[in-house]
């Protein structure tokens, strides 16, 4: 690592290691990060994609140089010298892979390498949002959750380079939409209590159409206002429950996303047999038990 001459170098990353997966966010001031000389007598043959999030970035690796704009991302091979360098203060998103694990799901990388792929890709976008759900999540790394979540983002790492791939093999098809159900589901609940949260919304950040969000739910026997719904009432189920939350229930009805309040409470009897008033009644019970124990 090369910070600019004459400057602070200051820098900030997060990074996640998962088996066949290595996932690193990082921000800092203008640097060059270079792989060369005794560094590649480790071996190491590792398939990168560094996606440029912000700022301007230029990359050199066998000859080549490619100027990287903000969203662009490129493919580096860690048995080759290469060089990151990061002209001026930016943040960049990486995802690295086995070499032989991506060649099992793509057929071949040498092609692939140093060449700039657009920021504009409905793939990438996803791609991006997805690994980076997965390294903020605490509970994305649930031993449950782990080895589906790494299979999805190979999948959309192939897809990523072979954007046609969406259109032709059923497996990789199946498994782009696999992965856009799972984060659409996992955005719904990491925003569920927002009002302004609609199929739209969600659309917008996959990069498709509301039309799609909604038959990605149907094919799932249900419908993306139905799991909205549910994620709500979860979530106001937990806050009457909470002792210490000291909300009333038209408050937490409103906090969660319900404007109606007659709507809210047939849900929430439908959803769990009991009503808010209960649910509350019966943990006030519970812990009067608990200070007279």
């Amino acid at each position: 690592m090369e910070p600019t001459p004459g400057t602070v170098f200051d820098a900030r990353i997060r990074s996640l290691s998962l088996p066949g997966l290595q996932l690193m966010e990082a921000s800092s001031s203008p640097v060059k990060i270079s792989r060369s000389g005794q560094y590649l007598a480790d071996g190491n043959d590792d398939i990168l994609l560094a996606i440029n999030k912000v700022g301007s970035v230029v990359v050199a690796s066998g000859g080549r140089e490619q100027n990287l704009r903000e969203g662009e991302a490129i493919l580096l091979s860690g048995a080759d010298a290469f060089s990151f360098h990061r002209t001026g203060a930016g943040h960049s998103f990486t995802m690295r892979v086995p070499r032989a694990i991506f060649e099992s799901a793509t057929g071949g990388v040498n092609d692939a390498l140093m060449r700039p792929i657009q920021g504009d890709r409905g793939s990438l976008t996803l791609l991006s949002g997805y690994a980076g759900w997965l390294l903020h999540q605490p509970g994305a790394t649930d031993q449950q959750l782990l080895e589906p979540s790494v299979r999805d983002i190979h999948g959309l790492l192939a897809q990523t380079l072979d954007p046609a791939a969406e259109f032709g093999e059923p497996s990789r098809t199946h498994g782009l939409r696999a992965a856009r159900l799972k984060f659409a589901k996992s955005y719904v609940v990491a925003y569920s209590n927002c009002h302004q949260l609609s199929v739209a919304s969600v659309a917008k950040r996959l990069d498709v159409s509301p039309r799609y969000v909604q038959r990605l739910f149907e094919a799932e026997g249900t419908t993306f206002s139905e799991f909205l719904a549910s994620r709500r009432l979860a979530r106001a189920h937990q806050l009457l429950r909470d002792a210490g939350s000291g909300q009333t229930i038209s408050t937490i009805a409103h906090g969660v996303g319900f404007g109606d309040l007659s709507y809210f409470n047939r849900r929430f009897r439908r959803q769990f047999g009991m009503t808010p008033r209960e649910v509350r009644g019966e943990r006030s019970v519970t812990v009067v038990s608990q200070e007279f124990a």
